[in-house]
């Protein structure tokens, strides 16, 4: 029995030229199976597949640090608001006899202030606000504001009081309460 080939040579449906160029793509097919270009396919797919997977990676990494400097960036903003708003806030010129005593990063610190400063912080209506080593005497609404910020700045913000007047019917009212003892 001939091959399909053949026959189909026989009939005049095809010829010589065209046979031959079947067989040798055949032989090359077989030939390219036995060598592993089939593998090869796979190994190309494979890498691409973990080249996508790489990228992938990258972008997410950089996705992450890029949140992170932008949150560093933004803390590093925030703190020099808050140093702006101390510095352009703080209340100078009070130096006097009466020491304040207040803690500052787990230390006990002295402010040498006047009565009037001292009166005014002890009542609520001024507060200490500290950042890197240093104190700023601030209004109590500018403390407000810089607690709606970071509330670790606010050294000292006393409770206002409602009146500093004394009720006359008041049996201690010559005895008063020091809000501060000084020795």
């Amino acid at each position: 029995m001939a091959s399909l080939q053949d026959q189909l040579l026989k009939a005049g449906l095809t010829t010589k030229q065209k046979a031959r160029q079947a067989n040798s793509d055949k032989r090359k097919k077989n030939k390219q199976k036995r060598s592993g270009v089939e593998m090869e396919a796979s190994l190309q797919e494979k890498i691409k597949q973990d080249l996508v997977k790489t990228q992938q990676d990258k972008q997410a990494k950089d996705q992450a640090l890029n949140e992170e400097k932008k949150q560093q960036r933004e803390k590093k903003e925030q703190k020099l608001r808050i140093q702006q708003i101390l510095q352009h806030h703080q209340i100078k010129n009070c130096n006097g006899e009466t020491v304040y005593n207040y803690t500052f990063d787990s230390k006990i610190k002295k402010l040498y202030l006047d009565a009037v400063t001292h009166r005014a912080l002890v009542n609520g209506r001024l507060a200490l606000c500290g950042q890197d080593e240093v104190t700023y005497i601030v209004t109590c609404e500018t403390a407000a504001k810089l607690a709606e910020l970071d509330t670790t700045v606010i050294l000292l913000q006393n409770e206002k009081v409602q009146s500093d007047h004394v009720e006359e019917d008041d049996p201690y009212a010559d005895y008063q309460i020091p809000d501060d003892l000084m020795w």
